[in-house]
C-alpha cells in the first residue's frame, strides 16, 4: 500500500490555523488537492492568500454549524477539484467548565462544535464519497479522520465539557466506521496530547508554569509540533492504512502512560 496522497482531494476543517492548517499544508505538499475551511476568513486569507498561488489549494470560509454552509463547502470543493476523497475534521474548541454550575453552558457549546458539527459534515461528505464511487467498493472509497484528544480518557474536572465531547467523538468514530464500511469508507481518529496549537500557544502566554507542567507529565518531555500530527493524519488518510477503521490512534508523547488523575490534558 502507498503513503501517497497524490491526486486525492481533501477537505480540512479548522484549516485557518494551528493543527488544521499544518495538516492541510502537509497534505498539499504531498500532492493532494486541499480545500481549507474555517469560520475565520481573515485567518485563511492571512495564511493562504486571498487567491492561493498553488493550483492544488483553495479555501472556503463559513460557519459549519449551519447545514447550508456544509452544502456550500461541498459544492465549492467539487467545483474546484471534481471530487472529495478525504475529510479531516480538525475544527474544535476548548473551553474550561465548572462541573458543579448548572448555568455553565460549555457542555452544550462543545458538544455542538466538537461533535455535532463533525457528524453533520461527515454525513454530507460521506454521501458524496458514496455517490462518486458509483457502487464500486472493491477499492478505497474515502477516508475520514477526526481530531480527538487524550482528554477523552483523562480526569480533569475543569475540562469536563471538552473531555465529554472528545469521548463522544471517539464513539462516533467507531460507530460511523461500522456504518460506512460497506461503502468502502474508513473512519479513524487521532487522540493527541499537547500539540503547539493556536489555543495552546495562547494558554502558555497566560500561564508561565503550564509548559513545565505539561513537559513534566509527558515522558518524551516536550510539546509536539503541529507537523507531527500532520504526519499521523497522512497515515490514516492514505491507502497504507487501508485495513484500519474505527480506531483512535494516540499521539501523545507517552502522556497517557502516567497517572491520569488531575494532570494537564491540554
Amino acid at each position: 500500500m502507498s503513503f501517497s496522497l497524490a491526486g486525492k482531494t481533501a477537505i480540512v476543517t479548522g484549516g485557518g490555523n494551528g493543527i488544521g492548517l499544518a495538516i492541510g499544508r502537509h497534505f498539499a505538499s504531498r500532492g493532494a488537492n486541499v480545500m481549507f475551511t474555517d469560520i475565520d476568513e481573515d485567518a485563511l486569507v492571512r495564511e493562504l492568500g486571498a487567491t492561493p498561488e498553488e493550483d492544488n489549494i483553495r479555501h472556503f470560509a463559513g460557519d459549519l454549524r449551519e447545514k447550508l454552509t456544509i452544502a456550500n463547502l461541498l459544492s465549492a470543493t467539487i467545483d474546484a477539484f471534481d471530487r472529495v476523497d478525504i475529510l479531516v475534521n480538525a475544527a474544535r474548541q476548548i473551553m474550561a467548565s465548572d462541573p458543579l454550575n448548572p448555568d455553565d453552558d460549555a457542555m452544550e457549546t462543545l458538544l455542538e462544535t466538537n461533535l455535532m458539527t463533525a457528524l453533520r459534515v461527515t454525513q454530507t461528505i460521506a454521501k458524496r464519497m458514496i455517490k462518486q464511487a458509483d457502487g464500486n467498493t472493491d477499492g478505497p472509497t474515502g477516508s475520514i479522520v477526526n481530531l480527538s484528544s487524550i482528554a477523552a480518557r483523562r480526569t480533569h474536572p475543569e475540562l469536563l465539557a471538552y473531555s465529554v465531547s472528545c469521548a463522544a467523538l471517539d464513539q462516533m468514530t467507531r460507530s460511523l466506521a461500522v456504518a460506512l464500511a460497506p461503502h468502502g469508507i474508513r473512519v479513524n481518529a487521532l487522540a493527541f496530547g499537547s500539540v503547539m496549537s493556536a489555543s495552546l500557544q495562547s494558554a502558555l502566554k497566560d500561564d508561565d508554569d503550564m509548559r513545565s507542567d505539561i513537559e513534566d507529565h509527558t515522558p518524551l518531555n516536550r510539546i509536539a509540533a503541529p507537523g507531527e500530527l500532520a504526519e499521523a493524519a497522512q497515515y490514516l488518510a492514505c491507502d497504507a492504512s487501508g485495513f484500519m477503521t474505527g480506531q483512535v490512534l494516540t499521539v501523545d508523547g507517552g502522556r497517557t502512560l502516567l497517572d491520569p488523575v488531575n494532570t494537564p490534558a491540554h
